[in-house]
């Protein structure tokens, strides 16, 4: 074989609190493997990792893990030195980032990693992701400039290759998926009977108002009522109701976007079953994939639930939601940003009514979304020829 292709990953985690961005970096690290395979290197992957302090959930020899940090992305020995060793970077965004709506301190960091790339003259390689919105000049100047400046630039829905058109890039994007449908997961055991089984996730972020407190992105209802009222309604049915939490913070300053605290409040408020704190995208998956019906307003919980197969409504609060689902052609993202408490209810009450037929939806617009990753796995197994 020839040279080691040394990879560096930016905007992964092995170990995020938000299992979506566990999951996509899960799928992402299996699907260079593949591909080294096929272009007959070697590999050697490095993530530079949040500083989350539960285990990592992905490991090998070919897998070196850096914790990240101020210190870190400022030395000449630290980020510097990674970008410029690596042969490739892929930026992943941790999924939707690369946007205004997440606030400026996480947004300068991501154009700083990637600059640091263009400078290091390394390739780097945007990974299916959401882009934008970004509302402010200067965001939207330096995002133009840095995705001129890619190898490789791919997305995961028809909105996000739309801002790139309205953003100025020059290039030919990749119309791809979200890597996580990929993310594997142990299927349930068979069941004789017994109660529905709906699975709510909740964000724990939104029934605290956002980061700040104040409605921060903008839903049109009262969140915290709405998870009640669903709940009720659900029990009412006769479901056996379970609380799902997929971003599980124990500790530290971004407690704030725990949903497991909202889960265990809510269960013993309503007696539910809160499910455990997941100490992996796939274990919160396979618990997912057990269920008869979803619901939920963090969209990699819905998108573990679609691509297992398992009928969802997703509760979007970002375009994210409709771009995805809706570029593979399952059209039941209800809108919190816009629809009123009322609106979103009937949609919860017809989707699981009609579940057996979402569930099938789900299943052939989970082979769609398949067949479009492809396209990157082309585009990306060419570069890493090249290199």
């Amino acid at each position: 074989m020839s040279r080691t292709l040394r990879v560096c990953l930016i905007f992964h985690s092995t170990r995020s609190d938000n299992l979506g961005v566990g999951a996509l970096t899960v799928s992402e690290i299996a699907l260079l493997r593949d591909l080294a395979t096929k272009a007959g290197r070697e590999i050697a992957i490095t993530v530079l990792d949040w500083k989350d302090r539960r285990a990592p959930y992905v490991a090998g020899d070919d897998l070196r893990l850096i914790e990240v940090d101020g210190a870190f992305l400022k030395s000449p020995k630290g980020l510097w030195a990674e970008v410029k060793a690596a042969d490739l970077v892929i930026d992943i965004g941790g999924g939707d980032s690369f946007a205004d709506i997440y606030g400026t301190s996480r947004l300068v960091k991501m154009f700083w990693m990637k600059f640091a790339a263009h400078l290091a003259g390394t390739p780097l390689v945007v990974a299916p992701q959401t882009v934008g919105p970004f509302t402010k000049g200067w965001s939207k100047r330096l995002a133009r400039m840095s995705l001129n400046r890619s190898a490789l630039v791919a997305v995961r829905d028809e909105r996000s290759r739309a801002a790139l058109d309205d953003l100025g890039y020059r290039g030919a994007p990749v119309l791809a998926s979200d890597l996580a449908l990929r993310l594997p997961f142990d299927p349930p055991a068979p069941r004789d009977g017994g109660p529905v089984r709906v699975g709510l996730n909740v964000s724990g972020l939104l029934m605290a108002g956002g980061y700040h407190g104040s409605n921060d992105f903008g839903m049109a209802l009262d969140y915290p009522a709405l998870i009640a009222r669903a709940i009720d309604w659900f029990k009412g049915q006769g479901a056996e109701v379970h609380l799902v939490p997929h971003v599980i913070v124990p500790e530290g300053p971004m407690v704030i976007e725990d949903d497991l605290r909202a889960c265990e409040t809510l269960a013993a408020e309503h007696d539910a079953i809160c499910a455990p704190a997941f100490a992996s995208p796939s274990e919160a998956k396979s618990y997912i994939a057990g269920l008869d019906f979803f619901t939920g307003a963090r969209m990699h919980a819905c998108i573990a639930a679609f691509s297992a197969g398992v009928a969802v409504v997703p509760l979007a609060y970002s375009r994210k939601f409709a771009g995805l689902f809706g570029a593979l052609g399952y059209d039941h993202t209800v809108d919190a940003t816009t629809a009123d408490a009322d609106t979103v209810m009937a949609a919860l009450e017809r989707g699981f009514a009609n579940r057996e037929t979402l569930a099938a939806e789900a299943q052939s617009a989970l082979a769609r979304g398949i067949d479009r990753l492809a396209a990157y796995d082309a585009a990306l197994l060419n570069l890493m020829k090249a290199l």
